[in-house]
């Protein structure tokens, strides 16, 4: 069985997205400046997203972040002509999904699990996207590795990863190890079991 990983980029001050966030602006008002570092970022980058996407064997993300990013993924996904499965955890199937998508739609957080495991068998699962996924799986225990990329930029506002209360103890975690590049500090953890 694979690695449980927890993915995001996230800005100096906390937020996984800029305010402003729809559909039509799933990242937030010049939010996508989080995704810089994969975009444009230096050969460092590009290397540590191949990495990544070579270990992942499925992905898992909440409703909202497919509802807003959609539009961009279209049947391929986030993780483009990799086709790599996406598990979305939400009370139904919205009508407009792709033909022939990457897409299945997961009851719960539990069940998503459980099919993404299925499906990526030894290689890793990537829980992405939603600060609410982030945390649900964290509090549940059942995340291996968190792996943030945080993006020189303060928002000041927008969606938090991480708030007050979502957790009854400690999360223990032990690193990092850091990689430092102009577009971003990729900082990753071992979550302690």
């Amino acid at each position: 069985m694979g690695t449980v990983v927890f993915d995001i980029s996230m800005s100096l001050d906390g937020f996984i997205a800029a305010s402003g966030m729809t559909p039509e602006v799933g990242m937030g008002v010049d939010g996508e400046v989080l995704h810089d570092w994969a975009l444009d970022g230096d050969e460092r980058d590009r290397e540590l997203l191949q990495e990544a996407g070579e270990r992942l064997g499925a992905v898992i993300a909440g409703r909202r972040t497919y509802d807003n990013s959609i539009m961009w993924w279209g049947a391929d996904g986030p993780t483009g002509p990799a086709r790599i499965p996406l598990f979305v955890v939400s009370h139904d199937t919205p009508a407009d999904v792709p033909e022939d998508g990457v897409y299945t739609f997961a009851g719960d957080t539990r069940s998503a699990l459980e099919a993404a495991r299925a499906t990526a068998g030894d290689q890793d699962v990537g829980i992405m996207g939603g600060a609410d996924i982030a945390r649900q799986y964290l509090a549940e225990g059942v995340v291996d590795e968190i792996s943030i990329h945080l993006v020189p930029v303060l928002f000041g506002s927008g969606t938090p990863l991480f708030g007050d209360g979502w957790l009854e103890q400690h999360v223990r975690l032990e690193g990092p190890v850091v990689i430092d590049t102009d577009a971003a500090t990729h900082l990753r953890y071992r979550v302690v079991k």
